[in-house]
């Protein structure tokens, strides 16, 4: 409009000078027009933003309900490379090792090729501390021998002289057979006693000889123990070196929780795996899927996959097993479950470790109402649409199931509603309708952890009381039962 103003001014500038006699009236009848065009357009202008706002409708039709989630690409089988055999065996008394070097993951391998190594310097004090085991152990069981040698020989004659001891008796008694009474009486009971002493004695010399024998063969049992011990811990030293047992790609072993096998990685025989070779022909995405969800998750739904690595990649899928028990996530008190999801077919540019997007197909809905999922809007607490097209007001809605277009409706708008995509310029401004529809939401949630409580209420109820531990346990319940 400016420019037509100017043109004609323009037009003015340029008229011949006979023409410059021209009325004042025609000059103000322009001058007006453009005025009233230059206005037009400035009003017109004012309105133009909200009355260009993209809308849509609510609609009815079947719906079918997605839930979407990142995974990872894994292999479904896979060969896992272990610690050495040796640091299994409890007798070396180390219970985890250090990995001080590992090949890059990813890495091509051959059966036999170098994947890591552990800690040689632990392993290393372990067998000086064991060979100085050995070294005490060794002279204890010389200095036992020598010592039951030394004992026996003094029971030994012992025996003798308890033995030399009986013969005099006997010899004094046959010397006083012509005496009196009395006196033949107390020779029999000194024989007699000598008798006893040379049983005991070589009663106890039997019982002696065991004694020393079990001294000698526990000393000797120690330093096998310890010599055993110091040969494993040369094999282990020796087996140090990780080799891969069969070709393909190393992939870090990954924990459930998320932490990952690496250099520095601390591994033993309740953490065997230090990495994997996955069989690239049969792949899975694994999961998590948030508490919230997992109720609409079962075994044998379809499920599409994507690849972030390669955006024009769908990978048809399917859910192949869904975890009973929930874990929590870190730094939070939100609890997760896994989801493994059996991929289709075969693709050669799939790598393990590759993000996956996960839309998994939860259920069909027919004749319901719904309406596109970027016309939902939300704050701390509500969630509403921008309802009507001349006059929009913050409608407040109960919203159901949602796929990536679209998410139901289950109260606070009616078919053929025309709702905004875009808020309006007075959006502050305007007011909520429906707010009883959120108390009906807040009523539900309330009812709905009620149910809950009771029902974990009534399975701690029916939960079996455990049986008593036979021993010294047992009589502790029972006589509280009796009180």
């Amino acid at each position: 409009m400016i420019c037509i103003f100017a043109l004609s001014l323009q037009i003015n500038q340029q008229t011949p000078t006979s023409n410059k006699v021209m009325s004042k009236k025609k000059i103000m009848l322009g001058a007006i027009l453009a005025i009233l065009l230059i206005t037009l357009y400035f009003f017109f202008r004012k309105g133009e933003t909200d009355n260009n706002q993209v809308t849509v409708s609510v609609k009815r039709g079947t719906f079918n309900a997605l839930v979407f989630s990142s995974g990872q690409l894994e292999s479904e089988k896979s060969e896992s490379i272990n610690i050495p055999e040796k640091l299994k065996d409890r007798n070396l008394r180390i219970w985890e090792l250090a990995i001080t070097h590992m090949i890059d993951e990813g890495t091509q391998v051959d059966s036999g090729d170098y994947v890591a190594t552990l800690d040689h310097k632990a392993v290393e004090e372990q067998i000086k501390l064991a060979q100085d085991d050995m070294d005490r152990m060794l002279s204890e069981y010389e200095d036992s021998k020598i010592d039951s040698n030394l004992n026996l020989d003094n029971q030994r004659d012992v025996i003798v002289n308890a033995r030399l001891d009986m013969a005099e008796k006997k010899i004094t008694m046959d010397e006083n057979v012509y005496e009196s009474p009395s006196i033949k009486k107390k020779a029999g009971m000194d024989l007699d006693k000598a008798t006893r002493k040379l049983e005991q004695e070589q009663n106890a010399y039997v019982l002696k000889k065991q004694q020393e024998v079990n001294k000698v063969e526990r000393k000797y049992i120690n330093y096998r123990q310890v010599l055993d011990r110091s040969t494993g811990l040369q094999q282990l030293f020796n087996s140090l070196e990780i080799k891969a047992p069969k070709a393909g790609i190393i992939t870090y072993f990954k924990f459930p929780w998320g932490e990952i096998v690496k250099t520095g990685s601390k591994v033993g025989p309740y953490n065997s795996i230090i990495a994997t070779i996955p069989e690239m022909s049969n792949l899975i995405s694994r999961t998590f899927i948030n508490e919230i969800d997992i109720s609409k998750v079962k075994v044998g739904q379809s499920v599409k996959i994507g690849v972030d690595a390669f955006p024009e990649k769908q990978l048809p899928g399917e859910v192949l097993a869904v975890a009973n028990i929930g874990q929590a996530m870190p730094n939070s008190d939100a609890k997760v479950f896994e989801v493994k999801i059996k991929i289709f077919g075969k693709d050669k540019e799939l790598k393990p470790a590759m993000t996956t997007s996960n839309a998994i197909e939860a259920g069909i809905y027919k004749d319901t109402l719904m309406v596109a999922s970027d016309a939902i809007f939300e704050n701390d607490s509500l969630k509403f649409v921008y309802l009507g097209k001349e006059k929009p007001v913050k409608q407040i809605v109960w919203l159901g199931e949602e796929n990536e277009n679209y998410v139901i409706i289950k109260k606070g708008l009616k078919e053929k509603d025309v709702v905004w995509l875009s808020e309006p310029k007075n959006a502050e401004d305007l007011k909520y309708k429906g707010l009883d529809i959120y108390a009906e939401i807040l009523k539900e949630k309330v009812n709905s952890k009620i149910k809950a409580d009771k029902e974990r209420e009534e399975m701690s109820v029916k939960a079996p009381v455990p049986t008593p531990v036979s021993g010294i346990a047992a009589p502790i319940m029972k006589a509280n039962k009796t009180e």
